[in-house]
């Protein structure tokens, strides 16, 4: 465990996870306490799609992607999760296997609340209950956007969109894990299409690329294309 990942701290933590963020203070040391903790190399799966449900993940360090693949390994980024983040947070409420697999993109340290926890609570605290499904409603939400993304817009329109949500600033930091591959699996494309689609936006003047960030240059003009 590393140094300011106690049980006490991840208690405080939780209150900052919608999921619990209307949990006592008892309730939320009560979790932590069964919590494992869990430690993950670069390129490690924290769990494979098709798997049994372990539980409900809370990132403390790193960044872990949720992907789904197909048979002849074309992946699908649906999110990345930065520290703080839950993941998991679909199949631990069923008895459905996990919809898609977790990778660390570098390494990641979580704490894993397993089910049968988050369960009773689920059936023994309503507001706990009722902040669930809100928090389904609004991935609910996030999904049908991104369906509607594939199918419906263009990469470069979609690309447009993702650096205008992940902007900060107007500067997009890149890790050194955000390759042109992983945001070509993002934007549900080919590498070498996302290169091209960077490269216009350049060329246009919307935005600078370097190896550490992306520089939005005109904010109007990317707002222009995602409509």
């Amino acid at each position: 465990m590393s140094p300011g990942s106690t049980r006490a701290d991840f208690a405080a933590r939780l209150k900052a996870v919608p999921f619990f963020a209307r949990l006592a203070p008892d309730e939320l040391a009560a979790l932590a306490r069964e919590a494992d903790w869990r430690e993950y190399a670069p390129g490690e799966a924290v769990f494979f799609e098709g798997e049994p449900a372990a539980g409900l993940f809370i990132l403390d360090s790193g960044y872990v992607k949720v992907v789904k693949a197909s048979a002849q390994g074309r992946e699908q980024s649906l999110e990345f999760i930065a520290p703080g983040q839950p993941f998991n947070t679909v199949a631990v409420f069923t008895s459905h296997p996990s919809p898609a697999t977790a990778v660390a993109l570098e390494a990641s340290a979580a704490w894993m609340l397993p089910r049968e926890p988050v369960k009773r609570l689920l059936r023994e605290s309503p507001a706990f209950a009722e902040q669930v499904i809100e928090s389904m409603a609004d991935r609910m939400v996030f999904l049908v956007g991104l369906v509607a993304d594939l199918s419906l817009r263009s990469v470069m329109e979609r690309l447009a969109r993702l650096l205008i949500e992940q902007a900060t600033d107007d500067v997009v930091q890149r890790p050194r894990w955000y390759t042109v591959p992983e945001l070509a699996s993002r934007l549900g494309t080919v590498p070498d299409v996302a290169q091209r689609a960077l490269g216009k936006l350049a060329a246009d003047g919307m935005i600078d690329v370097s190896r550490r960030e992306i520089r939005i240059k005109d904010r109007g003009g990317l707002e222009a294309l995602v409509g």
